[in-house]
């Protein structure tokens, strides 16, 4: 038996949406093991005279809890 945890990570690149969902899966690495996947919730940009400067994501990550 398993169980998992889902926490919510929001996570910003001035690159891209991939750049932003690799940046908050290596992020959240760091702290949560037995992560095995992310589902994104959600996209913006930030638009600054005309241009976009920044696009976030807000994904859910899920893992793996173990003993």
């Amino acid at each position: 038996m398993s169980v998992a945890k889902v926490t919510e990570i929001i996570s910003s690149s001035k690159e891209g949406f991939d750049d932003a969902v690799n940046q908050g899966i290596k992020r959240a690495s760091k702290t949560l093991n037995g992560i095995t996947s992310a589902w994104i919730q959600d996209q913006q940009v930030v638009v600054k005279d005309g241009k976009v400067k920044e696009y976030r994501v807000n994904m859910k990550v899920t893992f793996v809890l173990t003993d």
